[in-house]
């Protein structure tokens, strides 16, 4: 069980870059680095639209709250939230609905995720979807079973179950944020297919397979050796 973190809280939307590549998470969260392209300005747009500012919505039997702060002290992970709606249900259930200042009756909140392109291939999209999940059941006190991602290139929501193994999963990748970022450490370069979709592509350099020395120190000393280099020419 991951231990509480109360005053070391990391963004929750890395956690996405975490699953996608430790390094990639390392580049942006630890070195503080950060390229962007085509990708990464578009989604940018897609959540600005969804990111209203904490606007509040309804509509008969459904509320929806934009731009939700979450936190977790079980992930040690803060965000927020692109939606969440609030369902009406017919009659409390302990443990799955909650209640909502000024509104009447009970509610269970279903978390949505804005996503610019189309439904990928591993989890990464999912496990920042379940980690929001898990933050609002700290919040709310309530279980949260499912919620949906939005893919702008498709205009269609997935729904995604948020299973023990999803949990499991979004827990590690939270403790290995914690770990890395703790001991300031980026991971080596490793070439592979994603590489091509990272906007830190050319920073990182995987065809270098830099070890797990970190591309600030790496630039200082190709930085110090071109001043060497100058030197001799004087």
């Amino acid at each position: 069980m991951i231990r509480e973190y109360n005053d070391e809280f990391l963004l929750l939307s890395g956690i996405q870059h975490m699953a996608f590549c430790e390094r990639q998470w390392a580049l942006i969260h630890v070195e503080q680095a950060w390229a962007e392209n085509v990708r990464t300005v578009e989604g940018k747009h897609l959540h600005e639209r969804a990111d209203d500012p904490f606007k509040d919505e309804s509509r008969s039997d459904v509320r929806i709250v934009r731009a939700l702060p979450v936190l977790s002290k079980k992930l040690g992970l803060r965000g927020v939230a692109d939606v969440v709606e609030f369902q009406r249900v017919d009659q409390a259930i302990p443990g799955e609905t909650c209640t909502l200042a000024k509104r009447q009756g009970a509610w269970k909140p279903l978390p949505i995720e804005y996503k610019r392109g189309r439904p990928k291939s591993d989890d990464r999209d999912a496990v920042q979807l379940c980690a929001q999940a898990m933050a609002l059941e700290e919040m709310l006190q309530v279980r949260i079973e499912k919620g949906y991602l939005f893919y702008g290139q498709t205009r269609r929501r997935e729904m995604i179950f948020f299973d023990d193994a999803l949990r499991e999963r979004t827990v590690f990748l939270a403790e290995r944020m914690h770990v890395l970022f703790a001991q300031g450490l980026t991971p080596k370069a490793e070439k592979g297919k994603h590489c091509s979709l990272c906007s830190l592509v050319e920073l990182c350099q995987p065809k270098w397979n830099l070890r797990s020395r970190s591309v600030s120190n790496y630039l200082a000393k190709m930085c110090q050796v071109e001043e060497d280099i100058l030197c001799e020419d004087c």
